[in-house]
């Protein structure tokens, strides 16, 4: 591979590519899988848990949109950080932000070679994972259009399964689905009423429901390398509140009015399967099993992509090694992907040959990653918004309310990360990740110091 003098990344993924991101980039193995444990905790309460969760990640966007729109930068909202809170602030929520999702590669991978394994069980789950992560990897490799075209498909058959079920699950509840066992909205109440667990389980459902949104911002690094990043990100942004809507609410919606939310399958199977099989739809855990495979390599190839883009973003701003900024001829940052790539390969080894405490703390690490990602895009929202407006800057695309509005969500955030520290289950992640943020931002005020020293000594040289 040669790499171009420049190092410049190719804005080669088409509006279709952004688009469909956009739409299904939201959808992950959480929706399908995790959000029976959801329903578990909070009963059918857990839509409440869902909407503050979809709201405050809908802010998020407003407010990562406008940054987006005024300036579109593969590093997002690490690059925003750097310029309104330093350029500590940039350092630290990128190397964080990219710790989270090459943790993301390998559990993914690992997901989906447990699925093939099922189906297959001559071969061994440690082959399918590494089947699959070198496939991708491989396609992350020659064009970022390879990742757009992958994404595109896998986030096409997302969203038609979940339309499907959407479908099916209406048909239900309107008593108009042959044979099904369940029917109606009864159980949204009947058993044990709405809250059976009380307001305290709703909060902890938040907690649990808010990291299946993680993914969303993905779209504003990618539009980066499309023709047209202002326009994508705009109608992405635009389209959010639909989407969480139709995909999330929906179809939650319908699981707890169709499932008694104490049935023990929804932890085991998860709540796509089980409101399937009392719909008695044939097939349903062979359906489920195919669209969770799905979800995971679409997760394991954004990881891939997005972890390469945000070490290569930090290296064109020396926050990173140099060489992670080389590009190939068809501008993909290949050295990115592959030490990406290679740092969940050494998460996997640490996992077999660790003692198994250091690889909780490892997972535990990235547990409030997401939350200190959303504070950090709101902080900077309203420090760049106040300069802009000092500058007489005309923004196309503007948050509402401001600056009310993102302060309240820099409450709730922290409020959230409060409540994490004081729930038993959530406590370890906050101080993991407490422990590691502090590693990080020590780190770069080393990295800063070099820098300078090494800015001085030139200085000094020149004048000599």
């Amino acid at each position: 591979m040669s790499s171009q003098n420049t190092d410049v990344l190719a804005q080669s993924l088409k509006p279709r590519h952004v688009r469909m991101l956009s739409i299904g980039g939201v959808i992950g193995a959480g929706l399908f899988v995790g959000s029976g444990h959801a329903i578990a905790e909070a009963g059918p309460a857990v839509l409440l848990a869902y909407i503050a969760a979809g709201a405050l990640v809908v802010l998020i966007m407003r407010m990562l949109a406008e940054m987006a729109v005024a300036a579109p930068d593969s590093g997002s909202f690490s690059t925003y950080a750097d310029k309104s809170l330093g350029r500590w602030a940039g350092f630290t929520i990128g190397w964080l932000y990219w710790w989270f999702w090459v943790l993301v590669i390998p559990l993914e991978a690992n997901a989906a070679g447990t699925i093939l394994h099922s189906w297959f069980p001559q071969v061994a789950v440690w082959e399918y994972t590494l089947a699959i992560t070198t496939i991708l990897t491989i396609s992350n490799l020659f064009s970022v259009k390879n990742y757009g075209e992958f994404e595109f498909w896998f986030a096409l058959l997302k969203v038609v399964a979940i339309v499907a079920f959407l479908c099916a699950g209406s048909l239900a509840v309107f008593g108009l689905m042959p044979g099904s066992s369940t029917q109606g909205i009864s159980h949204l109440y009947d058993t044990q009423g709405f809250m059976p667990n009380g307001i305290s389980a709703v909060l902890a459902a938040i907690l649990t429901t808010m990291f299946s949104f993680m993914g969303t911002e993905i779209v504003t690094i990618a539009a980066a390398e499309s023709r047209e990043p202002k326009k994508q990100i705009t109608q992405a942004t635009n389209s959010v509140i639909w989407r969480i809507a139709l995909f999330y609410l929906l179809s939650i919606f319908i699981v707890v009015a169709l499932v008694p939310w104490n049935t023990p399958s929804l932890m085991k199977a998860g709540s796509y399967q089980t409101a399937m099989q009392m719909m008695n739809l044939p097939y349903a855990k062979q359906i489920v099993d195919v669209v969770v495979l799905i979800a995971v390599c679409s997760c394991l190839n954004s990881a891939l992509y997005t972890a390469s883009r945000m070490i290569y973003s930090l290296s064109r701003r020396q926050d990173a090694p140099a060489i992670a900024s080389r590009t190939t001829r068809s501008g993909t940052p290949w050295v990115a992907v592959l030490f990406s790539t290679a740092a969940a390969f050494l998460a996997v080894i640490a996992n077999y040959l660790a003692p198994s405490a250091v690889f909780e703390f490892l997972l535990a690490s990235s547990g409030a990653i997401a939350l200190l990602v959303y504070l950090v895009i709101a902080a900077s929202h309203l420090v760049l918004r106040k300069k802009r407006e000092a500058r007489g800057e005309k923004l196309s695309y503007r948050m509402w309310l401001f600056p009310g509005l993102t302060w309240a969500t820099m409450v709730f955030i922290v409020g959230v990360l409060i409540a994490m520290l004081f729930n038993p289950q959530h406590r370890s992640e906050i101080i993991a990740t407490g422990l590691l943020t502090l590693a990080v931002i020590v780190a770069s005020q080393i990295v800063q110091r070099k820098r300078a020293t090494r800015k001085n000594a030139e200085m000094v040289a020149v004048r000599s």
